[in-house]
C-alpha cells in the first residue's frame, strides 16, 4: 500500500487527517507513533528523518515519493489531488476563505495551547498538577468555542457550513473529542454538539475515531 499516514490515535491533529483520507475514499496504512511511550516514538531517529518537527501526522505516499507533515496542508493536499467524490474546501473564494478561517480557528488557535508537548511542559517545566493542566486545556478549548458556536449560528446546517461536509467539520470533530477528553460542558455549545453528532453519523467519521485505531488505548 503507497499511501501511509504516521499517526497517534489520539493525536487530534492525526484524527483530522484520518477523517479525511476517509472521506476521499483512499486506502492508506496507519504506522503508529506512540507519544508517549519510551518518550515518544516520535524522537527517534527514523522517525525524525521523515518529520524532523517530531511531530504527527506525517503523510507519505510512496509510489510519488511524496512526505507531507502539517494536518492541513496534508488534507488540502489530499483535497486537490483527490477532488471526488467531493471536495471539502469549496471553490468559490469567499466560501473558501471562510472555511478555511473556521478550520483554522480550530487547529490554529485552540489545539496547539491543548497539544501535548504543551502540557507535558507544564507539568515537567513549571510543576502543574495534571488537575492544573485538564483545566488549562479546558479553558482554552472553551474560549474558542464561545467564538465558533456564535459564528455557527449564521451558517450552519446539518454541518458547520449547511448540509455539505468541509473542511471546517473535519477539524471540529476532532476537537471536540479533545474537549469532551478535558471535562468541557458541552451543553454549552449545542450547534457544535449537533454538528459533530451528525458528523459521527457517517462511516468516514467513525472509521477515523481514536477508538478504532490499531494503536488505540483505551
Amino acid at each position: 500500500m503507497s499511501l501511509k499516514l504516521y499517526s497517534y490515535w489520539r493525536s487530534t491533529a492525526s484524527y483530522r487527517t484520518r477523517i479525511a483520507l476517509n472521506l476521499k475514499g483512499l486506502e492508506y496504512e496507519i504506522k503508529p507513533v506512540h507519544l508517549v511511550k519510551e518518550g515518544g516514538e516520535q524522537h527517534l531517529e527514523a522517525y525524525r528523518r521523515l518529520n524532523p518537527a517530531e511531530l504527527v501526522p506525517t503523510f507519505v505516499d510512496e509510489d510519488e515519493d511524496i512526505i507531507l507533515n502539517q494536518s492541513l496542508s496534508i488534507i488540502t493536499f489530499l483535497d486537490e489531488r483527490y477532488p471526488e467524490p467531493f471536495r471539502l474546501l469549496p471553490q468559490h473564494a469567499v466560501e473558501k476563505a471562510r472555511v478555511t478561517a473556521l478550520a483554522q480557528d480550530i487547529a490554529c488557535d485552540i489545539q496547539p495551547i491543548g497539544n501535548l508537548r504543551v502540557l507535558n511542559a507544564l507539568k515537567s517545566r513549571y510543576d502543574a498538577s495534571q488537575e492544573n493542566v485538564s483545566q488549562w486545556a479546558a479553558y482554552w478549548i472553551e474560549q474558542g468555542f464561545k467564538g465558533i458556536e456564535q459564528r455557527l449560528q449564521t451558517q450552519a446546517g446539518k454541518y458547520c457550513f449547511d448540509f455539505d461536509v468541509t473542511l471546517a467539520d473535519v477539524c471540529l470533530v476532532p476537537q471536540v473529542y479533545n474537549a469532551k477528553r478535558f471535562g468541557v460542558d458541552m451543553t454549552r455549545f449545542p450547534l457544535i454538539s449537533k454538528i459533530a453528532d451528525n458528523c459521527n453519523q457517517l462511516e468516514a467519521f467513525q472509521k477515523a475515531a481514536p477508538e478504532n485505531q490499531p494503536d488505540a488505548q483505551v
